[in-house]
């Protein structure tokens, strides 16, 4: 979505609906989620919400199943907190960079604990 104006609407449904999730969403399978960007279609009718669902790949599409259940809940509850014309569709899918980059960290970090170890008490002298 290019503009500012569309920016500001996706960055205050990103807020809104996090806070729902927090305070309002009661679904067991959502767990825990973090909400780590929103992206409204050209036309506003779609508001894409990425996730990044921790946990083994069943309960992440699980958490996805959720939140997408909880999804008209959310709409609704954004449609009356925003002024719009048309509150978009709420659209949950997971954030696949989150995800790539939470795995490149961890093998950096066993790498790391790898090279500790070789190098032994002596640090390497």
């Amino acid at each position: 979505m290019s503009g500012h104006h569309g920016e500001r609407v996706a960055h205050r449904i990103q807020e809104i609906v996090a806070r729902l999730l927090r305070e309002e969403v009661r679904d067991p399978r959502i767990g825990f989620v973090t909400l780590t960007g929103v992206e409204l279609s050209k036309d506003r009718h779609v508001a894409k919400v990425f996730v990044a669902a921790h946990g083994s790949e069943g309960e992440r599409q699980r958490a996805l199943g959720g939140l997408n259940n909880a999804a008209p809940f959310l709409r609704r509850a954004v449609g009356r907190e925003l002024s719009l014309r048309f509150t978009p569709e709420i659209v949950f899918e997971e954030d696949a960079g989150f995800e790539h980059g939470f795995r490149v960290e961890s093998i950096l970090r066993e790498l790391h604990e790898e090279h500790e170890e070789d190098e032994g008490p002596e640090g390497g002298e």
